[in-house]
């Protein structure tokens, strides 16, 4: 049976309803979201004569609830018109609703009794054959379906969302006995393709996958943590980004989640656990029972581990509680030697493997986090899952880890690091040993373009199912690389399709990465039909080689960095009319050269969660890699469709003005930085495999190459005294200074094609001629060269 999502009802309008209903909408599908009816009134609705029997008091709740959401920072929305989806209700009026959606979902207080009752509710109303199922994150699934008709159970099962739901990409999948397999198979697939998830099979036990194993990862810290006497700063510096986890590691992610909802989720798990070897492990440590006691919560009573205070001269200071005295103090500074020996190493898993080699206090601390993970994961198959692969996919999707559990123990070394185990007191389950003595060395594999994981039943290695379409450059770099240097390295995709996968410190574009572009272009004009710009870094580029800009214009050497800059030009030219389709596959930061390289592409495949902009204004300059010309030149085509108020120049202007920066693809097509026929990809692992199929499309639909326009509409010193005169507007109210004056004059002149007594048609070498010579002279003021270094060394701007 065809199955299709027009329609969603979502139960709760809690932080997790509201915003599981936004990323529906995200998505282009209808919400209905409902929520209780007030009991009472509030004094303003009093004041107003209002009633409990008003439209405007009996949605209250769910209205103030998606008003919250749609404003809260990060934004649940890829773009505020998409609320426009959502209709709002209650339970009470608008229950009967759900008739008309293929797929309710409840999200309610977790309390089995409640839950309970708003199912019978909803078997009231709900359309047989339709999707019902749970947000849970702890109560046992088949509960709840408890009572209820054959049609209902077998349509039912649980989708446990992470928060956000937008940014987070875990949804644990979770049937019951009676849910029917293709139910099962429907959400896996459909949370994949349309919501952009890495959708991953779990169990029903207590807290299903990556609480479980988060949960514990976290408690086993806290225990390793007392053990070898280290303080708070010192297990966050430990736990973030050094070993592939997200900045806010241990201490400041319990603050974010907030300290009761981790003291819930240890309990429960501890009141289930009477099988789990680790259950003592998740008893609350004294100082956490003191914190709940104090409401020390976090971030949502303003103080838990750190605490956001003024110092005394009214700067923000962040303290950090001691465990000991339970007082806050000043952050102290983590000394360990093997962190400044580790922070060279850019590769994770080779960086893994030196910090499991480390001896001192950090290199202990590690090891003992790492085996207890290992044995407990061990463990838990086949309990929480069949397979190991979902256990690492959980915890990369859903706490942000860059390797899972398996993975990471793959980096340090599964055979040599089983002795050392024992010998810490952490055995592994036995399964292990069996793949060792078979002659296994790894839990995965690249194999024929594909990865394969371990099969514990089987004792053999099978390709992770789901990921046939997925092309993986992680996989292919071993066998595929067709051409490398320091910056980056060309891979054969397949099909006669190269990928150019930028690997610099945040994938910045130096010469390394242009001699890559070019050289990738050149191969494929030659022996292949098409080139994808795409790599699975944190983010795509964070922009030009600002060091390299610093040193040339500090040195006053302008023949270099005129070369440099025009180098870049010319690469974004060549790329632009190139012999063959070029697609850019641009995620995270696509910043200043990074989005210079996706407007000069014939395609753009973006990851919906791409933050696309041309920020050189900030730095002082503007964007001098063909983004002046290229904006620019999107809007000669306004002109011919009768633009005779400058509209579609102001904005860009604007735009580049203000350093914009799209907070996702979607986004990026208001501000222009995509335009008709670029594409969007919701998940994220698929993006290479769909930006390699629109660079098929384009060579198969007989791609020819382009020519240069010479045609493009410029309005000279009409266009250029509007943009003068509200500069100085501007700087006399006070609002830029007399430096952001002259940038924008100097923006304003190359985008008005200079000094033309009348608007002309330039060509587009014209307009790059003009942007490299205003880049350049800007890299000569002083205060650019004081923005660009307060960047280089504290990583923000420096408004002067």
């Amino acid at each position: 049976m065809k199955r299709i999502i027009k329609k969603v009802a979502v139960l709760g309008s809690g932080i997790m309803g509201s915003r599981i209903a936004c990323h529906f909408a995200n998505i282009g599908v209808q919400v209905l979201l409902l929520d209780m009816v007030p009991r009472e009134l509030l004094p303003e609705e009093e004041a107003k004569g209002l009633t409990l029997e008003n439209k405007l008091v009996r949605n209250r709740i769910v209205n103030t609830a998606l008003q919250t959401a749609i404003t809260s920072n990060p934004a649940p929305l890829y773009e505020k018109t998409k609320a426009s989806l959502i209709k709002t209700g209650n339970f009470d009026d608008n229950l009967p609703e759900i008739a008309t959606c293929d797929w309710t979902i409840e999200v309610v207080v977790e309390n089995l009794k409640i839950k309970q009752s708003i199912f019978e509710r909803v078997e009231q109303f709900r359309k047989p054959g339709t999707l019902i199922t749970s947000n849970t994150s702890g109560i046992p699934i088949h509960l709840m379906a408890e009572g209820r008709s054959e049609d209902f159970q077998k349509h039912f099962c649980g989708t446990h969302f992470f928060n956000p739901p937008r940014y987070l990409k875990l949804l644990e999948i979770i049937p019951t006995p009676h849910t029917d397999p293709e139910i099962t198979q429907f959400l896996l697939q459909y949370g994949d393709l349309y919501l952009g998830k890495t959708t991953v099979l779990a169990k029903d036990t207590p807290a299903f996958i990556a609480n479980r194993v988060g949960i514990y990862g976290i408690m086993q810290v806290l225990h390793v943590m007392e053990k070898l006497g280290l303080n708070v700063d010192e297990v966050d510096r430990l736990t973030g980004p050094v070993v592939g986890r997200p900045k806010s590691a241990t201490f400041r992610t319990s603050d974010v989640v907030g300290l009761d909802t981790l003291a819930k989720v240890a309990q429960g798990l501890y009141q289930t656990g009477e099988n789990d070897e680790a259950r003592d492990l998740f008893q609350l440590p004294g100082y956490i029972q003191q914190m709940l006691e104090k409401n020390w919560l976090g971030d949502k009573s303003r103080q838990g581990f750190y605490k956001k205070t003024k110092n005394a001269q009214g700067a923000t200071e962040i303290l950090t509680l001691d465990l000991k005295t339970m007082e806050y103090g000043p952050k102290q500074k983590v000394k360990f030697q093997s962190m400044d020996m580790l922070k060279p190493i850019e590769d994770l898993r080779k960086r893994l493997k030196a910090f499991s080699q480390v001896q001192d206090k950090a290199g202990d601390f590690f090891r003992e986090t790492s085996f207890g993970l290992f044995q407990y994961v061990t463990n838990r198959i086949p309990e929480i899952s069949d397979e190991l692969y979902r256990i690492d996919d959980a915890m990369r999707a859903g706490f942000g880890w860059e390797l899972g559990p398996f993975e990471t123990w793959d980096a340090v070394g599964v055979r040599e690091t089983v002795s050392a185990m024992e010998a810490a007191g952490y055995k592994p389950a036995q399964w292990v040993y069996q793949m060792l003595e078979a002659g296994h060395e790894h839990f995965y594999r690249s194999h024929n373009g594909q990865r394969q994981y371990y099969d514990i039943p089987t004792q053999e290695y099978k390709q992770i199912p789901g990921t046939e379409k997925f092309v993986l450059l992680d996989v292919l770099r071993g066998t595929n690389v067709v051409w490398k240097n320091a910056g980056c390295s060309i891979i054969d995709l397949g099909d006669g399709i190269l990928n150019v996968e930028f690997h610099s410190k945040m994938n910045s574009i130096g010469s390394e990465i242009i001699q890559g572009l070019n050289k990738g272009i050149d191969l494929a004009e030659q022996n292949f039909r098409g080139v994808v710009v795409g790599n699975e870094a944190a983010n795509f580029s964070a922009g030009a080689n600002l060091g390299l800009v610093f040193m040339y214009a500090l040195d006053q050497e302008y023949d270099e960095l005129n070369l440099m800059i025009k180098q870049f030009q010319n690469t974004m030219m060549r790329m632009r009319y190139s012999a063959i389709p070029v697609v850019a596959a641009p995620h995270g930061l696509t910043l200043g050269g990074g989005c210079e390289l996706c407007l000069h592409a014939d395609r753009v495949q973006a990851a919906a969660e791409s933050y696309i902009g041309l920020v050189e204004f900030g730095v002082g300059l503007i964007p001098g890699g063909g983004g002046t010309k290229e904006m620019t030149l999107r809007t000669s085509a306004a002109y011919e469709e009768g633009d005779t108020e400058f509209n579609a120049l102001r904005n860009v202007f604007m735009t580049i003005g203000m350093a914009k920066v799209s907070t996702s693809a979607q986004e990026a097509f208001d501000l222009g930085f995509m335009r008709r026929g670029d594409g969007i990809t919701l998940n994220a692992n698929r993006q290479i495999a769909e930006a390699k199929a629109e660079a098929i499309l384009l060579a198969e639909a007989g791609y020819t190459k382009p020519t240069p326009r010479t045609n493009i509409k410029v309005q000279g010193r009409a266009g250029l005294g509007m943009f003068i005169t509200g500069a100085h507007a501007m700087q006399a109210g006070g609002y830029i200074s007399d430096h952001d004056r002259k940038i924008s004059e100097k923006l304003a002149y190359v985008m008005c094609g200079g000094d033309l007594s009348m608007p002309s048609e330039v060509s587009e070498q014209y307009l790059l001629d003009l942007e490299r010579e205003a880049f350049l002279s800007l890299c000569g003021e002083r205060k650019t060269l004081e923005r660009i270094k307060s960047i280089l060394t504290t990583g923000k701007p420096l408004r002067n």
